[in-house]
C-alpha cells in the first residue's frame, strides 16, 4: 500500500484529506457516520472573537454544478470553541486546525494568542474578511493587505501559521509570495469566488446579503489553476480546496502542486465523500505503482 502521508509546516497527516472550513461545523454530525480518524485533518467551522449569529435568511442556494452562501460566520466564539468543542475533537484521532475570522487586525491577533494557548495543531486565517478599519476591503485582496495582517499575526501566533487566500485577487502568485514572505507557515486556497443570482419574478438577489461566496465544482478549474500559479511562488505548504468532489479531483489538484487537500462543498451532496476519495485516491496510486502521495504533488508536466 502506498504512503498517504503528508506533513503541512510541521504537523503530520494520516492522509491528505481535510475536512474544509464551513463544511464540516465542528465533526460532531459527520462523527456519527465514521470515524473522523478517516480523515488526515478538520479545520473547523470559521470562529470569531465573540459569537455570531450569522446573516439572516436566505443565506444559502443552489447554483448550477455548485452552491452561493452568505451565512455569515455564525459561530459560537473562540472561547466557546476552546471550552466545549475542543476537548471532544482532541478525541478523534485526526489533527485539529482552527480557522479565525475577523474584521480587525486586533480581532485576528487576539485569537491567535488566545489558541496558541490551546490544543489546536495549526491556525488557518481566513483573510477573505472586510477589514473595518480599512472602509470594508478585505485583507486577502492586495498584497500590502496579505502581507501587512500576516505579519502582525505571526507576532502573536506560536502554531503552525496556515494562510487561507481569496481567489478575487488579479495575481494569486503575487498573493501567496506575500504570505509567505510575511512569516505564513503554509497557505491554503481557494476561497469562494464572488458571485450573484436574481429571482427574476421578485426582482431580489436570492440572497439576502445580495451576493455570496460560490463553491462547488463550478470553480475548480479556477482552483486548480490558482493552486498551480502559487505553488510555482512559493516554498511553503501549499492546501488545495474549491471544488473537489471525486478521487479524479483529487489526483488533479495534487498534481497541480498541492501537499494537501480541503473537501467542502461535496459533502452537502455526500457526507461520505472524503471516504470515498481516499479509496479511489489510494487505488489509484496503487494502479500506477506509486510509493507515496507525496510523489504526485506538483508533478504536472505543462506544455
Amino acid at each position: 500500500m502506498a504512503d498517504l502521508k503528508v506533513t503541512i509546516a510541521g504537523v503530520t497527516l494520516a492522509n491528505p484529506l481535510i475536512a474544509a472550513s464551513g463544511t464540516f461545523g465542528f465533526g460532531r454530525e459527520y462523527g456519527e457516520l465514521y470515524p473522523l480518524s478517516a480523515l488526515g485533518g478538520i479545520s473547523c467551522k470559521g470562529i470569531t472573537l465573540a459569537e455570531r449569529p450569522g446573516n439572516p435568511p436566505p443565506r444559502v442556494a443552489e447554483t448550477p454544478s455548485g452552491m452561493l452562501n452568505a451565512v455569515g460566520l455564525q459561530n459560537p466564539g473562540v472561547e466557546h470553541f476552546i471550552r466545549e468543542d475542543l476537548p471532544w475533537l482532541r478525541q478523534q484521532g485526526t489533527a485539529v486546525i482552527a480557522n479565525i475570522a475577523g474584521n480587525t487586525p486586533e480581532d485576528y491577533c487576539a485569537m491567535a494568542e488566545r489558541l496558541s494557548d490551546s490544543d489546536v495543531d495549526m491556525i488557518e486565517m481566513n483573510i477573505s474578511c472586510p477589514n473595518v478599519k480599512q472602509g470594508g476591503v478585505q485583507f486577502g485582496t492586495s498584497c500590502q493587505g496579505v502581507g501587512s495582517i500576516t505579519g502582525l499575526v505571526r507576532r502573536y501566533c506560536k502554531k503552525p501559521l496556515m494562510v487561507k487566500l481569496s481567489p478575487n485577487v488579479a495575481d494569486i502568485g503575487e498573493i501567496a509570495a506575500a504570505a509567505e514572505a510575511a512569516g505564513a507557515d503554509a497557505i491554503s486556497l481557494i476561497n469562494t469566488l464572488t458571485g450573484m443570482r436574481i429571482d427574476i419574478d421578485s426582482r431580489r438577489p436570492i440572497l439576502r446579503n445580495n451576493t455570496g461566496g460560490l463553491s462547488g465544482p463550478a470553480v475548480f478549474p479556477v482552483a486548480v489553476r490558482m493552486v498551480w500559479q502559487a505553488a510555482q511562488r512559493v516554498n511553503i505548504p501549499v492546501v488545495g480546496l474549491g471544488g473537489i468532489a471525486t478521487w479524479q479531483d483529487a489526483v488533479e489538484m495534487l498534481l497541480a502542486g498541492a501537499d494537501a487537500l480541503q473537501i467542502g462543498t461535496a459533502l452537502f451532496t455526500d457526507p461520505y465523500a472524503p471516504v470515498k476519495i481516499l479509496q479511489g485516491l489510494e487505488q489509484y496510486l496503487e494502479k500506477k505503482g506509486i510509493s507515496s502521495v507525496t510523489e504526485l504533488t506538483g508533478a504536472v508536466q505543462p506544455w
